[in-house]
């Protein structure tokens, strides 16, 4: 059972009273509405139908998507940007904008998908920006090097491109296992051996967080062992065979890296989706692990998505808005303005919704560690 944060203090608490520890994260978030928290714990998508996975940003373009700016204006707490990789930062590499800043559209890239800019454009009207990112080997060679020195020296690249793209969490490296040869996602992956996985996530995480403020997001926290119908696979494991293999890696990331994130994965462990596991995000990583960061969902996890998973028949409902919050994952990304509804119900009415009950101090608890997270990004 969580505790519910109270505070004495009457005078607004903002950021800046954070970082010069005239006040703490707690004193904050009890100064905030359920609807101000419940926006914190949701990225800033909120278009019917959603966006493209992987251009979800409204701040960079070709970023994965925004954190919530609830409130920025009234407190200082930025939003942070999230890059995808995983071979370096993929973002969209030429954009237009008019002269007032207004995005054009164009130059969106997404696989082989490219859209075209308007060929009737002034150029003398737009200006013209460029993000072109390195590209680093593949997760599968830099395991294959043994050299955790020269891993590190990749994450420090790919730190200084992100201070350059003001980006704030790579959402890499990913160190799932490599099980099956024919899952899609093994040369994202380091190896079948979660020591190799974990000492070379733990090297790039290091190399990537010389950089102050950007993090790495560990990830897909936990057996994602295939790409076909991801949300709704649910994977049975002992509890051995969890700790030593397919834990294992990322334990030791966290334990020698303390990455600023972690990101769940799509499929159900044991039966429930690993976005709603207590056990697994609060038991696992931050009470033996001791994980200080944020916690994030993959994208749409929380979210009912046909252009996704229109071609399955799902077996298993997907992960509740309310169980995240319970579970303690802090961010559902990229975010819906359903997933904050529910949660401010659930909160305000003390109703069940989608299975978990939800309290106002769970609420808290997890937009304190956003907060906490954006206090290290400034």
């Amino acid at each position: 059972m969580r505790k519910e944060y109270h505070t004495d203090k009457t005078d607004k608490i903002t950021m800046q009273d954070l970082l010069s520890e005239k006040a703490t994260v707690e004193e904050l978030v009890a100064q905030l509405s359920t609807e101000e928290l419940a926006e914190f714990c949701v990225g800033t998508l909120r278009a019917d139908g959603g966006e493209v996975v992987g251009n979800a940003s409204y701040t960079v373009p070709g970023a994965a998507g925004d954190t919530s700016s609830v409130c920025k204006e009234s407190r200082g707490i930025k939003n942070m940007i999230l890059a995808d990789g995983p071979a370096g930062l993929r973002l969209q590499p030429h954009f237009k904008t008019k002269k007032d800043g207004t995005l054009l559209p164009g130059g969106e890239v997404m696989g082989d998908a490219y859209t075209p800019f308007n060929p009737n454009i002034d150029e003398k009207e737009v200006d013209n920006y460029y993000q072109y990112c390195t590209a680093i080997p593949i997760g599968w060679a830099l395991a294959q090097s043994w050299n955790t020195e020269l891993v590190e020296k990749a994450g420090d690249m790919v730190g200084s491109e992100m201070e350059q793209f003001h980006v704030d969490l790579w959402l890499a490296p990913a160190l799932n296992i490599h099980r099956n040869p024919l899952c899609g996602r093994n040369f994202e992956y380091y190896s079948e051996d979660p020591y190799v996985s974990g000492k070379i996530a733990a090297a790039m995480t290091k190399g990537v967080q010389k950089h102050r403020g950007k993090g790495t997001t560990i990830k897909h926290f936990a057996v994602n062992n295939q790409e076909d119908n991801r949300y709704f696979v649910n994977a049975h494991v002992s509890e051995r065979a969890l700790r030593e293999i397919y834990l294992k890696g990322f334990e030791i990331a966290v334990r020698e890296a303390q990455p600023l994130s972690i990101m769940t994965s799509y499929n159900l462990l044991n039966g429930i989706h690993t976005a709603n596991s207590h056990d697994l995000i609060q038991g696992m990583a931050r009470d033996e692990w001791g994980f200080k960061g944020v916690v994030m969902t993959d994208w749409f996890t929380s979210q009912d998505m046909p252009m996704i998973t229109g071609k399955f028949k799902p077996a298993y409902p997907i992960s509740a808005s309310t169980g995240c919050i319970y579970a303690g994952n802090d961010i559902q990304m990229p975010g819906c303005q359903k997933n904050v509804d529910d949660i401010v119900e659930a909160v305000k009415t003390g109703k069940e919704i989608d299975g978990y009950k939800i309290t106002k101090a769970d609420l808290q608890f997890n937009a304190a560690n956003v907060i906490r997270v954006v206090a290290r990004t400034m």
